[in-house]
């Protein structure tokens, strides 16, 4: 088993969160966290066998707060309340988000003002060492009180209860524990209310749909490279000069990786002098504005992002330096949803533009010289043709999906939860989002290629020839019609498994997190 990777709650920073997404290893808290969890904890048990009604601790639960609860019935009251709140309906959520979620919930309780006992934590982190995932059906959250009935269910399999997946295999909580060697908790005051009250499924999905998209995006700034060089565009509006004059760093930034993508093709070469075209479509030409204005955006929600996965989101929240237990909102997900509407925004656009330029390239009037729908034989084939209808169709219901969820607040609870931030499916539908973005940018590498190909002998940059190379081992030219929808697949992973910045350099693209310019 490897060493489990040690965090520091409230300092791990957004590069920290995207390494635990990709690659799920097994996490422990510094051992520095440990005497504030417990003086916490020691909070807590002392207002447990107080007569002041605290809320969570010897109150009942929401609209039942006024409702007291007998210290002899604490631990009854904690059980209760994760069975009856694990009402989640629909698929399970993949095992990656529930072990970020599962990180994310330490990262929390290590801040030291929730007032669980370690033995908490040490379950949890048993848990993702041993590799024991919770099933947690992806609906119910409503993302206010946080994410309530997902969080149940992870918390129900500490209990020995509900269900997980452990090796592979779905089985019963208990039997899950029993199978990793770890024993089931019996919680004690507010533990219940602390695990289930918090953002960390809204802020896991958001998280992951950010660092999917952000994949998407850097392979649609590679193809759209590759685009501008097969269509014989001018790579002049990407100079660095005009970008600066306009200041915006993701514009900035895009200019420079388009221009480094490009740099030495001969086909750039080739049309320098006595090109009749003046001007390229907005697809084209507008491709630092478009795509540097979907990066800020993504590098902004990426700092709220981080700033939730080190924050304290359940409630009451106890204060060890004053000795007081006290009630706030944390929970709501108002941050996280608004971050995720925006994320679907520049899903949308960079879908849209990329989509543009696949007609663009499969429209013989518009693609300087190349065959229509990119076939050496149009007419008896249709090359591709639907292969660009069914980008359309994609990116029509990426803009229908990114219409926002943050304004769709309703009552819940008897009234007691009268706004909530509906993060929950605002973040969840980025990753259908970006698996249909990964089809659209796919479609693009593919005809980018094509193009590309087609303009030989004259020949594209060496970086972008290493893309191609790199698309070409798995899939060939496309000569007489075949079943595309295997090269379509094959191609959109290479754009979700990041292979295809790595065939073009990551260090030509620009990152999520810059470092700050001193």
């Amino acid at each position: 088993m490897s060493r489990a990777r040690a965090l520091v709650p409230g300092s791990v920073t957004l590069a920290d969160l995207e390494s635990l997404y990709w690659e799920s290893p097994a996490v422990a808290l510094h051992a520095d966290t440990k005497p504030g969890i417990d003086a916490a904890a020691a909070l807590v048990a002392q207002a447990a066998q107080g007569e002041e009604a605290v809320y969570g601790v010897n109150t009942g639960f929401g609209k039942l707060a006024n409702t007291a609860i007998a210290a002899a019935d604490t631990a009854i009251l904690q059980r209760n309340l994760i069975l009856s709140h694990c009402c989640g309906v629909g698929p399970a959520l993949p095992e990656r988000i529930v072990r970020l979620i599962m990180t994310l919930k330490l990262l929390s309780l290590g801040r030291g003002a929730s007032g669980v006992r370690s033995e908490v934590i040490e379950l949890l982190t048993g848990m993702l060492a041993a590799g024991v995932a919770p099933v947690i059906p992806a609906q119910g959250s409503v993302g206010a009180s946080g994410d309530l009935a997902p969080l149940a269910h992870m918390t129900a399999v500490m209990l020995g209860e509900g269900e997980a997946i452990y090796r592979g295999q779905a089985m019963a909580g208990g039997e899950a524990l029993a199978a990793a060697e770890l024993t089931p908790i019996v919680l004690g005051p507010k533990e219940g209310l602390a695990l289930i009250n918090g953002t960390q499924v809204s802020t896991a999905l958001a998280l992951a749909g950010l660092f999917e998209t952000w994949r998407c995006a850097m392979g649609a700034i590679v193809t759209g490279a590759l685009s501008t060089d097969a269509i014989m565009g001018s790579a002049a509006p990407f100079r660095p000069e005009i970008q600066t004059l306009r200041g915006h760093q993701g514009q900035i930034d895009t200019g420079i990786a388009l221009r480094a993508l490009i740099e030495g093709s001969e086909i750039r070469a080739s049309h320098r002098s006595g090109d009749e075209r003046v001007q390229d479509p907005y697809c084209i030409r507008c491709q630092p504005q478009v795509m540097g204005a979907c990066l800020d955006l993504l590098r902004f929600v990426g700092q709220t992002l981080a700033v939730e996965a080190n924050a304290v989101t359940d409630n009451p929240l106890v204060f060890t330096f004053d000795g007081s237990i006290v009630s706030g909102g944390n929970f709501h997900a108002e941050p996280v949803a608004l971050g995720a509407d925006q994320i679907a925004l520049a899903i949308a656009e960079i879908g849209a533009i990329s989509q543009r330029r696949v007609a663009l390239l499969v429209d013989p009037v518009m693609n300087f010289g190349l065959p229509a729908f990119l076939s050496p034989n149009p007419g008896l084939n249709s090359g591709f043709m639907i292969a660009e209808v069914t980008t359309a169709a994609l990116m029509a219901e990426n803009k229908q999906k990114a219409s926002p969820c943050s304004v769709d607040s309703t009552p819940t609870s008897a009234n007691q939860e009268d706004h909530v931030s509906m993060a929950a499916h605002a973040a969840r539908r980025l990753l259908e989002m970006a698996k249909n973005l990964s089809q659209i940018i796919g479609v693009e590498l593919l005809a980018g290629a094509q193009g590309v190909q087609f303009r030989a002998p004259l020949q594209t940059s060496d970086v972008l020839a290493q893309v191609i190379v790199r698309l070409r081992q798995e899939v060939a030219p496309l000569g007489a019609d075949r079943f595309l929808a295997a090269d379509m697949a094959c191609a959109a992973g290479l754009i979700r498994s990041g292979a295809i910045i790595t065939a073009a350099g990551p260090e030509l693209l620009p990152d999520l997190a810059p470092e700050p310019v001193s």
